[in-house]
């Protein structure tokens, strides 16, 4: 059997075999760790400071801080996935992960705690795309929206869960900032033993060196100005995205609701993971409906729009804060849902490595500014407990932020539905990826 006949053969049985639905899970069990523990200032917000002292600028470092060395490794990330696999890289990134986690927990001195927060930031950045480019080597083209929308599914939960942390752990918060954070150095824990079990499922079929997995090439910065502007909207549209909806969720929200809202911090927990509650259920659905239906920059679009409606409702109105919450819910299941297979589908499969590395450097440059924007905002404001009116000024700066991000949306649906478009309004990809135009 010549190469190329054996590659087809491989990865044709990775694409029939039961065993991709265990590699799914447990990759899902792997992100659910790293999520949940990426997020876990939120909840602490509050606590640290009154219990510490810390300013918003602090706290919001304590986020921002984990986008830092995904900027420095971003690339070398991708190079690393295409050298020793993707689920190496994952296994390798879980276990630097639960260290990370432990140092925060520690906690004392704030440098300590930044630290293990920098740590974990190296492997937060590593262990997504990882586990994007193992899961693409388990599913057939024609499956690989629907797996997405599943890993991205049940990603959410670990976000849900640590919002609702303060309900269901509600003892550990009563005790104090750090119990909470030593249930994060155990749930990171159990992430590590996923990435084991991924890495030995791994390890029981063959990996392929078909056209699907990212390219083995020499990286060469002249070779980005190849990827055409179809790249460069999505691109923009992954790291604006990103930059208004995590640090707002992950960082400060849970706080706002508190401070302006008037909620306790189980209620205010409790409104903030109902965005995600929404997303583990509408993402398949959002993934089923463009593989059945195609008009995904469509359906990027309409996401999209919703993020600023959403920062107009929760400033603006005395509408409850579930409508706010709902709506960023839709937006947040239906974007990511779309943004990923389609990103896959514009990028030429040998070329897929550079593309994510781009696109996570970028995306954790646009994250560390805005989580650090935000702080000082709210600190230039007085915003507080006492002041929930300094809050303005952040809100608007989101606000202003997901209308760019908009704009990213509409460009690539404006393109998509011309001549140079790479075909991700059509229902079905039955044939290989659209090649890029240069």
């Amino acid at each position: 059997m010549s190469g190329a006949s054996a590659n087809v053969a491989a990865s044709e049985r990775r694409a029939t075999s039961p065993l991709r639905w265990a590699a799914l899970g447990l990759a899902a069990a792997a992100i659910f760790s790293s999520y949940y523990e990426s997020d876990a200032i939120g909840p602490i917000a509050d606590l640290l400071g009154r219990q510490r002292g810390f300013t918003q600028l602090q706290i919001g470092d304590l986020t921002a801080v984990i986008s830092l060395p995904n900027i420095l490794l971003a690339l070398f990330n991708g190079m690393l996935i295409d050298r020793y696999g993707p689920a190496r890289i994952t296994l390798w990134a879980a276990a630097i992960g639960f260290v990370g986690a432990i140092l925060t927990a520690i906690g004392t001195p704030y440098g300590l705690m930044w630290a293990g927060r920098f740590v974990f930031g190296i492997s937060e950045g590593a262990i997504f795309i990882s586990l994007v480019a193992g899961i693409a080597q388990w599913f057939s083209r024609s499956g690989i929206a629907l797996a997405a929308a599943v890993f991205l599914s049940l990603a959410r939960v670990g976000s849900y869960s640590l919002d609702k942390s303060p309900t269901w752990a509600r003892s550990l918060y009563e005790a104090g900032w750090r119990p909470p954070l030593w249930l994060g150095v155990a749930i990171t824990g159990a992430g590590l033993l996923a990435a084991v079990g991924f890495f030995i499922l791994d390890a029981m079929l063959p990996r392929t060196t078909s056209s699907r997995e990212v390219s083995r090439e020499r990286f060469s910065w002249a070779a980005l100005w190849s990827f055409d502007l179809s790249f460069w909207y999505i691109l923009g549209l992954h790291v604006l995205y990103a930059a208004v909806f995590f640090p707002f969720r992950q960082t400060y929200a849970i706080e706002y609701l508190q401070h302006v809202k008037g909620l306790s911090l189980q209620q205010a927990g409790s409104v903030n993971s109902g965005v995600f509650a929404t997303a583990v259920f509408a993402t398949p659905l959002f993934g089923l409906l463009a593989d059945r239906f195609g008009h995904r920059a469509l359906m990027l679009t309409i996401g999209t729009v919703l993020l600023p409606v959403t920062f107009l409702i929760l400033s603006l109105t005395a509408l409850p804060p579930w409508v706010s919450t709902a709506l960023m819910g839709v937006s947040f299941s239906l974007v990511p849902a779309i943004i990923w297979p389609a990103t896959t589908l514009i990028v030429d499969p040998r070329r897929l490595g550079t593309a994510l590395g781009v696109i996570t450097l970028l995306q954790n440059v646009g994250l560390w500014g805005s989580n650090r924007i935000a702080g000082w905002l709210a600190d230039k404001a007085g915003a507080g407990p006492v002041n929930p009116a300094g809050y303005g000024t952040m809100i608007w700066f989101f606000g202003l932020l997901s209308l760019t991000a908009l704009a990213s949306a509409l460009l690539l649906w404006r393109r998509e539905n011309g001549s140079s478009g790479h075909g991700l309004e059509l229902a079905r990809f039955p044939g290989p990826a659209h090649s890029e135009v240069t």
